[in-house]
């Protein structure tokens, strides 16, 4: 797994092999990076679900101005140490913490995002809890800001009534789902 734009472009990340993860795979980060690209410079980014640190180093890679990399599992979240030290960056967050309990702590400290992703592992109802959550308390997302999605399962996004679909791709079994505040 390897970092494919920006300023750390071609660096090898750490913990591609990691069990418990399952990393977004390079051509679909790379597809998923070039729909959103106009977003990313000098945004705040959450990557929740963060396993190695993937997708919020490619952002910050990019330009992103600061990025939160949430993950529950202590392997994953020494990985994403090991990366951002590896890579010598300074502008991320790195919090060992249960998914909802960080965007609650986030939601708390009025802190506002431009990029959320939401990368959780299949087969579980991760991906329906955080944007539920997030749905209910929708200025954790910047007025003009981003939910990239990605899931194996079909998800009815509509009863989400304060966000909407701005793009969608799928890649065989698995689909990219951007959304955005309903303004």
């Amino acid at each position: 797994m390897k970092i494919i734009s920006g300023k750390y472009k071609g660096r090898i990340l750490k913990g591609y092999d990691m069990i418990g993860t399952r990393p977004t795979m390079d051509r679909v980060k790379e597809s998923v990076f070039a729909m959103i690209q106009d977003y990313i410079k000098d945004s705040i980014v959450l990557d929740l679900y963060s396993g190695t640190g993937n997708l919020g180093i490619e952002a910050i890679s990019n330009g992103a101005n600061k990025a939160y990399l949430i993950d529950n599992n202590k392997i994953a979240v020494n990985t994403i140490k090991d990366n951002i030290k590896m890579l010598n960056i300074d502008n991320t967050n790195i919090i060992n913490s249960d998914a909802m309990d960080a965007v609650r702590s986030f939601i708390t400290q009025n802190i506002v995002f431009d990029i959320i992703f939401l990368d959780p592992p299949y087969q579980t109802n991760e991906l329906d809890k955080a944007l539920t959550l997030i749905n209910d308390n929708v200025s954790l997302l910047n007025n003009d800001g981003l939910i990239v999605c990605e899931t194996e399962l079909e998800i009815d996004y509509e009863k989400y009534k304060n966000l909407y679909i701005y793009k969608s791709k799928r890649y065989a079994k698995k689909s990219v789902n951007i959304l955005k505040r309903n303004k």
